[in-house]
């Protein structure tokens, strides 16, 4: 047996990762929703086109009934109207498309500033360490869904990209921390590492060694934090548009779909249940699906599923 094992061909870490993340049912299913509504979000101007109903117009002729209240699922319009006579269907493709944009860039934006912010804290210590981790603690401490309000009422804009970066923006800074808490953990336990002062010995510069040597090693997490931030930041961008603060109409949103459909809810359900069922179905995939990474990408959790 022991030649055996001694002369099997070594796998590589990504490969056995890969094989891991196969037999987790339950990721792979998440994967599958994920493109499921990515490719409904970017089909959203094909919806548009075949129903004949742009985001942003209004339809009281036939979205809506004789007593003015919006017509519910049907042929004209296959997931209802709202209650200015607008397609449901299309608006949520278009708010869909704005949460995954959103949400992934500001989880990208934010877990790079963490990255860096616990890379940098981690590996030069002292007052550098001090200063950085009490900034991701302040950061932590504050009330983000006040100052969050504040800082998109007071910075207001009209447009849609810059509404789309300001979210972001905001999202990402309230964010970073918890990102930049888990890498500096990881950091310093690896600084006093052999391969680190192997490389220090070898004439290495601290920037070299974090960018060739500390980076690498924490790819791992790193990938895991930027997937299980994600859902965090969709719904963080629901709540900001949900309050009104979001990115600025007519652009919808599904935070905004479900602020608007709660006036009418009881005689138009479908206001709440599409936006909502969306809204979940997305933040459910990716949070089981960054689950599933995470365990493929441990060598300790790959056989327990």
């Amino acid at each position: 047996m022991a030649g055996v094992a001694a002369g099997a061909p070594a796998r590589a870490p990504s490969r056995l990762a890969w094989a891991r993340f196969r037999r987790d049912r339950v990721a792979v299913a998440s994967v599958a929703v994920l493109l499921l509504i990515a490719v409904f979000a970017l089909l959203a101007p094909v919806w548009a086109h075949l129903t004949g109903h742009p985001y942003d117009r209004t339809f009281p002729e036939t979205g809506l009934d004789v007593a003015g209240q919006p017509r519910g699922p049907g042929v004209e319009f296959p997931l209802g109207a709202d209650q200015l006579g607008r397609d449901v269907l299309v608006r949520a493709a278009y708010g869909t498309r704005v949460s995954l944009v959103v949400g992934v860039c500001a989880a990208l934006l934010a877990t790079a500033a963490g990255t860096a912010a616990g890379t940098i804290a981690g590996y030069a210590g002292g007052a550098v360490d001090a200063l950085l981790a009490r900034l991701m603690d302040l950061t932590l401490a504050l009330p983000y869904l006040l100052v969050a309000i504040t800082l998109a009422t007071t910075f207001r804009v009209s447009s849609a990209a810059a509404g789309l970066a300001l979210t972001v923006l905001v999202i990402a800074f309230f964010s970073f921390a918890a990102a930049g808490r888990v890498i500096r953990g990881q950091v310093l336990a690896l600084r006093r590492s052999e391969f680190i002062e192997a490389s220090r010995a070898l004439g290495a510069g601290d920037a070299r060694i974090m960018v060739a040597d500390v980076l690498p090693n924490l790819a791992a997490q790193i990938t895991v934090l930027a997937s299980l931030q994600i859902p965090a930041a969709i719904v963080f961008e629901a709540t900001l548009s949900f309050l009104g603060v979001g990115v600025p109409p007519p652009v919808p949103s599904l935070g905004s779909m479900l602020g608007e459909g709660g006036d009418v809810f009881r005689s138009a359900w479908w206001l709440l249940a599409v936006p909502a069922a969306l809204l979940l179905l997305t933040t459910l995939a990716f949070n089981l699906a960054g689950d599933g990474i995470r365990d493929a990408l441990d060598p300790r959790a790959g056989s327990g599923r």
